[in-house]
């Protein structure tokens, strides 16, 4: 096997092979540092890569579940031997005591560390340098652009990202590649630069469902997580939310082909009724992240006002409006998560969903967060499958959405839609 097919293989593919010496960590580390220096001149999705740090970190990596893997960590996550500047000029340089809790176990398991992804700016809308893989002219989505723009041009088999609003499924969608927001707390957020602490998701990008199973199912210590099982035939509802109408033809097509896929592949695809509540979410994402993440960026906005990006800024003082009553009321209703979900899903295995309103829009805006922001406020597991392209031809996801807590199924899940999809291609 040649250095360069070593960067083609799956995550778990590698592991397999490193872990029983018919490869090195090293050699795997080489033909990925090989794809980012070929790849990075033109899609600029790391914020800090050093070959030689990378080959060394591989040299001497560890035994364990994710031996060899190739990992990018979004730069809003601590790194003790890199920079974490947090997405922003305010804090370029600096250079954490610690590595980040999912960082330390990518490396105690096994996994190398390529180097750090851009972010925008506080992983809110402020966009970094990171273009579109496909299609320069284009943004790869945002926050974790950096993180999704390097998995879709094969610079590593995973990314971490960090979801607050749509951070992860939405540039996972413009970018064609698998993004999987977890179940909240399913992933240690400890070290990584907060927004909303009832909000903020840790999750992971990859090339294919099952490289997102077996990376969380290391990372999380939980193996069940990818062994999930669909139970036979799936029930899978589609779900267009009360904002269907935002849905460009793109995203519209992409549901179609995946409703078509489903059924082929022999599921079931229930259309179901958005309540009239459903739209009431959005009201109270708001009023939750309006409230928290003035009040966790108050150092930056009091003393570093001057220096961050005037999109920051803004974003910030938009975000300050929501009030106390409007935040302790929407905590009220969502003591009640459960409910709201089971309702939602009608009795179905998951749901299918956009995952963005269509293909990545041209230029720098990083887009819409509207499919994504209330299942992050309800906690449940989401998965961005790539579904085709658009007339653009760039790519388009559709999301996958299951009960929370029930990660290995809505994997199982999600794996089941991919197959079917590329069946149908």
């Amino acid at each position: 096997m040649t250095d360069m097919s070593l960067a083609d293989l799956s995550a778990r593919e590698t592991a397999r092979r490193v872990s029983a010496g018919e490869v090195t960590a090293e050699a795997v580390a080489a033909a990925f540092a090989d794809r980012i220096t070929a790849a990075e001149p033109e899609v600029q999705a790391f914020a800090f890569f050093d070959r030689e740090r990378a080959l060394a970190e591989a040299k001497a990596a560890s035994a364990g579940p994710l031996a060899g893997v190739t990992f990018g960590v979004k730069d809003v996550i601590d790194t003790a031997d890199m920079p974490t500047g947090y997405g922003s000029a305010v804090y370029e340089g600096y250079r954490p005591a610690w590595d980040a809790p999912a960082v330390a176990l990518t490396r105690a398991f096994g996994g190398v560390v390529m180097g750090k992804t851009v972010s925008t700016e506080f992983a809110m809308s402020s966009p970094g340098k990171t273009r579109h893989p496909v299609n320069p002219a284009h943004t790869p989505g945002g926050s974790s652009s950096g993180s999704c723009a390097a998995v879709a041009a094969g610079m590593v088999q995973v990314a971490f990202g960090t979801q607050t609003a749509g951070s992860i499924l939405r540039p996972a969608s413009y970018c064609g590649v698998v993004g999987y927001k977890p179940s909240f707390g399913t992933l240690n957020r400890a070290g990584i630069k907060p927004l909303s602490d009832t909000l903020d998701h840790l999750g992971l990008v990859t090339r294919d469902v099952r490289d997102a199973a077996f990376a969380v199912a290391a990372l999380a210590e939980r193996p069940a997580l990818a062994q999930g099982r669909t139970g036979g035939a799936p029930l899978v509802g589609l779900f267009r939310t009360s904002r269907w109408a935002q849905a460009e033809p793109a995203t519209r097509d992409a549901l179609a082909r995946t409703v078509t896929a489903i059924e082929a592949a022999g599921g079931t695809v229930r259309e179901l009724e958005v309540p009239d509540h459903f739209e009431r979410l959005y009201a109270l994402f708001d009023a939750v992240m309006g409230f928290e993440t003035p009040r966790t960026l108050a150092y930056e906005h009091r003393v570093m006002g001057a220096r961050i990006s005037p999109i920051t800024l803004g974003f910030i003082e938009t975000l300050s409006r929501a009030t106390r009553a409007e935040y302790d009321a929407a905590l009220a209703v969502l003591r009640q998560r459960e409910a709201i979900v089971e309702e939602l899903l009608g009795g179905c295995d998951g749901l299918i969903t956009p995952a963005a309103p269509g293909e990545a829009p041209r230029g720098t805006a990083t887009g819409d967060p509207v499919f994504n922001k209330p299942w992050t406020l309800l906690h449940v597991p989401t998965l961005s499958v790539p579904a085709g392209v658009g007339p653009l031809g760039l790519p388009v996801g559709v999301q996958v959405v299951g009960r929370i807590g029930a990660d290995a199924e809505t994997l199982a899940l999600g794996a089941f839609i991919e197959d079917a999809l590329k069946a149908g291609a």
